[in-house]
């Protein structure tokens, strides 16, 4: 993606993410998020939740993800502010919609308004500013 080919508005393409298993107990051990509630089924029921769930920094992955397959790989992220909703449970799919919500010429960078929903609801919500060749 270009700077100079974006505009206020555009949207970005949809992503769907399977919620899976691995997704979510690797997503933890890689970012050494040792919480039962995110790997150990039993854990998670006796915290109340039906089933393990997806660690914020997984779901923080998933959203850079979703972002960088839209910029490109010239594009540098500036900043990433997110929230978190319903959680993220296996047997789901996160859908990612997203769009330009900003322009700055003098940095050439945008900011992107995007959201994860799930069969729940919004599972992330935020906004990103990345700076584009």
């Amino acid at each position: 993606m270009r700077f100079d080919d974006v505009a206020v508005g555009d949207a970005l393409p949809a992503l769907a993410v399977p919620i899976t298993v691995p997704l979510i107990a690797g997503g933890a051990i890689a970012t050494r998020d040792y919480f039962p509630g995110h790997h150990d089924l039993e854990a998670a029921r006796a915290l109340g939740s039906p089933h393990i769930f997806m660690n914020i920094l997984t779901t923080n992955g998933l959203v850079q993800r979703f972002v960088e397959s839209w910029a490109g790989a010239e594009a540098r992220l500036a900043s990433l502010k997110i929230r978190l909703g319903a959680p993220n449970y296996p047997g789901d799919t996160m859908s990612f919609s997203g769009k330009v919500s900003a322009v700055r010429p003098e940095d050439r960078s945008v900011e992107l308004s995007l959201a994860g929903t799930n069969s729940i609801g919004t599972h992330v919500s935020g906004t990103v500013r990345v700076h584009l060749p």
